[in-house]
């Protein structure tokens, strides 16, 4: 009998770091019966935290994936037969040096839950992880955390939700007191409080649930319910035609079935968020926000194609049905080496996949094993034999694939949209502590680039060093953790620097570039002539960034675009190739210190070639020392990467906090005073920031906190780029 796919969500649980994604999600799993002992974070027992770093330090780094099987109002009806649904979840780490974890989950799952800390609202990760669920077109449901919190204010986080992430929300749950007072919540639809009868009682945990009229509710409490229920009514019925006619006729006419499925419709069309609250710590509300995954999340078959290329011919759209009995199709999304081998997690989009059989690495073009197959529960695992349309499954025996390949059936190529992820901010030097264990080192430094494409690792020629570079000092911090436990390669590092990255202010028009050698017998010649200008990818006239199709025909890659406007064969066109390559070899070490080239657009324009002395290595080395005069002539500038900051502190330290990011160069954007706190927002140089959560804790005597994320690339004032050539020369390095 075939699989309902209706009755399957893939799910994600994304946030701002501490607002709770971890404890809601191993609530989740509790009430699912998948465990029967909840995990604390606090206590480093949490399933979905399971390694060692990650319970020693109290966070999420690695995005975990589980599953579980959920009966909607199960919690309060416990021998009502409605249907089980199976979710996939996946719980994503939400500090900012792991934000690819986030970006791949996102990329394979067809809802998330966007969870708020009751008291902040909406942080700076909370906007980070909402534009990549936007990017991804991710549906969403929100749940307002904490709200046991002291200083936990509802009203605030939905405001803050529509104006800071400009999201509709609409509140379909809300809470029973708040901070101090708060006691469960009351479902705005069923128009009905449901208290637990034992409230953070660690043996009960919530599973025995009272259900309370409104009218017997605190007068403060009742007055909230009128005040959203009519806002989630004026909400719901501009979802629906039908409805808002019944909505003028009168607004208590409107039923609950037809409002969840107007909501539902909402959600997926992202024309609505429902808004969820309580407290998973003391076990509230989380099964409301179960079933609201049921009703409003979609299924695989809610979005009934996947669309992708052909692996011969990019131009050629392919297109596949999510079902069983379609050609399989796959992405892989996430790699992790593990004791009995290298495991790759497969969301599957069409067709079926089973052990033991070959696939195509279509990316690669190479055939891979399915040696193995799994269905993941945090670090545990379950064989299985098949996956079909709609799973999610961890394979062993995929030995080439990256992070983003696309796996297939071999005679129905398909190529997959990948996962896009930010360039490294930081860098460091690394080496062995013994010269024996060198090899070692570049073994588990391909593996760890294999797993983490956020990471990078080069070595450099002219200073004999082996660069790392990561999102962040706490990412390059556990990479050198993983190192040593898990490769067993102990390493001596250097000190942290920037990934500065150089740029051009004018331009420079018919710069040519000649490479012209005799040495008996055959020589070498290349002409060409280039003009080089800015460009960033957008449009000039409106500022917008330009259409896909548009950046491709300009040859947009690694932020360098490239055109040809060789006529009349002054150049063959077997040599256009070389001198590109020439061209981007050289942008990407650089020209005046050594940091990759970016927003530039080259045109070739003009050439000469000799009919025996022409090759394509000196077409590319013409290209290389045509740009290289161009950038020299066209005003080189460095660009050094923007942090946007957001410091919450005592109203004290007000003074010593923007103080000192004034001396950091930082540019102060606003201060909001939230109860005996404020919250500052400010753009501050990364270059600035080493060490600067410690120096935080000193000035605030501890009190204050700091939350950073990288913004954009800015030019480097004059007395600092002085500074930046003089220290890194001209090859990037000290």
């Amino acid at each position: 009998m075939a699989r309902d796919l209706t009755k399957i969500r893939n799910i994600g649980i994304a946030a701002h770091i501490d607002a709770g994604k971890t404890t809601t999600s191993e609530r989740i799993l509790f009430y699912t019966g998948r465990v029967h002992k909840i995990g604390e974070v606090h206590e480093g027992t949490a399933v979905m935290d399971f390694d060692e770093e990650e319970q020693k330090r109290g966070i999420t780094i690695n995005s975990a994936a589980t599953y579980c099987r959920w009966r909607r109002l199960s919690w309060i009806d416990k021998d009502n037969n409605a249907p089980e649904y199976d979710i996939n979840l996946i719980d994503t780490p939400g500090h900012v040096d792991f934000t690819a974890e986030v970006e791949r989950s996102l990329r394979v799952l067809d809802g998330a839950v966007a969870v708020f800390d009751g008291k902040e609202g909406v942080e700076a990760q909370s906007e980070t992880v909402w534009r990549q669920a936007t990017k991804y077109n991710v549906p969403r449901i929100c749940f307002v955390n904490k709200m046991d919190k002291v200083g936990a204010d509802y009203e605030y986080c939905y405001k803050t939700i529509l104006d800071r992430l400009g999201a509709p929300a609409i509140p379909v749950v809300i809470p029973v007191g708040q901070a101090d007072t708060f006691k469960g919540v009351i479902s705005l639809i069923d128009k009905i409080a449901f208290l637990p009868e034992k409230y953070g009682d660690d043996k009960d945990r919530g599973l025995s649930v009272k259900r309370v009229p409104i009218s017997e509710l605190d007068q403060v409490d009742q007055d909230r319910y009128e005040h959203y229920r009519a806002i989630m009514l004026e909400k719901i019925a501009e979802l629906d035609d039908n409805l808002m006619e019944k909505y003028l006729t009168d607004p208590e006419t409107l039923e609950a079935d037809e409002m969840r499925a107007a909501l539902r419709k909402g959600t997926i069309e992202f024309k609505a968020h429902p808004l969820f609250c309580g407290s998973a710590y003391q076990y509230v509300g989380v099964q409301q926000v179960l079933d609201g995954v049921i009703d409003y999340l979609p299924s695989p078959t809610d979005n009934p194609t996947v669309k992708g290329t052909d692996p011969k011919d990019k131009d050629i759209e392919v297109v596949r049905n999510r079902t069983p009995d379609e050609p399989f199709c796959g992405l892989a999304f996430k790699i992790v080496d593990d004791k009995f081998g290298t495991l790759t997690y497969v969301r599957v989009y069409s067709g079926k996949l089973e052990k033991g059989t070959r696939v195509l690495n279509a990316n690669k073009n190479s055939r891979e094993n399915i040696s193995r197959m799994f269905q993941m529960s945090a670090n545990d695992r379950e064989p299985r034999d098949s996956a079909e349309a709609g799973d999610i499954v961890a394979v062993i025996g995929v030995n080439e694939a990256m992070t983003g390949d696309t796996l297939c059936d071999p005679d129905k190529p398909i190529i997959l949209e990948r996962p896009t992820f930010p360039e490294p901010v930081i860098s460091m030097s690394i080496e062995p502590k013994s010269s024996g264990d060198k090899d070692k080192l570049g073994n588990a430094l391909t593996n760890l680039r294999r797993q983490d494409p956020t990471f990078q690792a080069s070595y450099n020629k002219e200073t004999g060093e082996t660069i790392i570079a990561g999102m962040g000092e706490l990412h390059l911090e556990i990479i050198k953790m993983r190192l040593t436990r898990d490769y067993k390669v102990d390493v001596i590092v250097g000190k942290p620097k920037v990934s500065y990255r150089e740029t051009i202010a004018g331009s420079a028009k018919d710069v040519r570039g000649l490479h012209k050698k005799q040495s008996g017998g055959r020589g070498q010649f290349g002409d060409c002539w280039i003009s080089i200008e800015p460009f960033d990818g957008t449009d000039p006239a409106t500022g917008k960034p330009l259409e896909p199709e548009a950046l491709k025909k300009l040859r947009w890659e690694d932020s360098i675009a490239f055109e040809n406007k060789i006529v009349g064969g002054v150049i063959p066109k077997e040599f256009i190739p070389s001198v590109e390559y020439g061209i981007r070899e050289t942008c990407k070490t650089g020209i005046i210190a050594g940091f990759q080239l970016i927003n530039v657009k080259v045109t070739l324009t003009d050439g000469s070639y000799h009919d025996v002395d022409s090759s394509q290595v000196a077409f590319e080395l013409a290209g290389r020392l045509a740009i290289i005069d161009a950038v020299k002539a066209a005003k080189p500038e460095l660009l050094e990467p923007i942090m946007k900051l957001v410091v919450t502190t005592p109203k004290d330290f007000v003074g010593n906090v923007t103080g000192d990011i004034n001396r950091r160069r930082g540019l102060i954007l606003d201060s909001q005073e939230r109860g005996n706190t404020v919250v500052i927002e400010a753009e501050v140089p990364l270059s600035e920031m080493f060490g600067y959560t410690t120096e935080l804790r000193s000035m605030s005597t501890g009190r204050a906190a700091a939350a950073m994320e990288p913004l954009k690339y800015a030019q480097v004032p004059g007395n600092v780029k002085a500074q930046i050539l003089t220290e890194y020369g001209g090859n990037g390095k000290k």
